[in-house]
């Protein structure tokens, strides 16, 4: 009888449950308590492609909520080796004074979204799906949290007068818009 691993057992907990918000909770007990279920569920976004919504990519989710809205296709993603050396990892986060590069979070701190202790990750600033190398020059230290939502979007966080300039630069449809989402993020936090 052969060992079901927790990347599977997630995968079919997100099967039987299309349509349904999950949260973090279940899908860690969906994988027996495994440790590493935030990771497994990254595989299957990131390497599979499987179209699982967290409160990145849609409003209407929480922090630590996730939605598998319909049966991913079976189109294969390129796979990539996860190949970073304990040597250039311990020289980014060195560099990076181990700290996020996003949000400025150091392992142990509380993280806001998540009211959970920050653990840092090393992400790239250029995606190897869109030709980044594994090398210094293109590695970052980023909390769970800004690696999660960094996604081949974003080389650094904006800073919070950016932001606000450009909000004020925005027509006011633009503006009302910007609040209404900023509103039902945060609404019952």
């Amino acid at each position: 009888m052969s060992k079901i691993g927790s990347k599977e057992k997630i995968r079919r907990f997100f099967l039987a449950n299309i349509g349904r918000v999950i949260e973090s909770h279940e899908l860690q007990a969906a994988a027996d308590g495994a440790v590493q279920y935030s990771r497994r569920l990254r595989e299957l976004r990131d390497e599979e492609g499987w179209p699982i919504l967290s409160h990145n990519d849609s409003s209407e989710l929480k922090p630590g909520q996730y939605l598998l809205r319909h049966e991913p296709s079976h189109k294969e993603r390129p796979h990539f080796a996860r190949m970073i050396s304990a040597k250039l990892r311990a020289e980014v986060l060195d560099r990076n004074g181990f700290t996020c590069q996003m949000c400025g979070l150091t392992p142990g701190e509380i993280d806001p979204a998540t009211n959970r202790p920050a653990r840092l990750h090393i992400g790239h600033i250029k995606d190897k799906s869109l030709g980044g190398k594994d090398e210094l020059s293109n590695l970052r230290s980023l909390c769970s949290t800004c690696n999660q939502g960094a996604k081949n979007i974003t080389a650094e966080k904006p800073s919070t007068i950016w932001l606000l300039s450009q909000v004020r630069r925005a027509g006011r449809d633009e503006q009302k818009s910007v609040y209404e989402w900023l509103k039902s993020k945060f609404e019952g936090q």
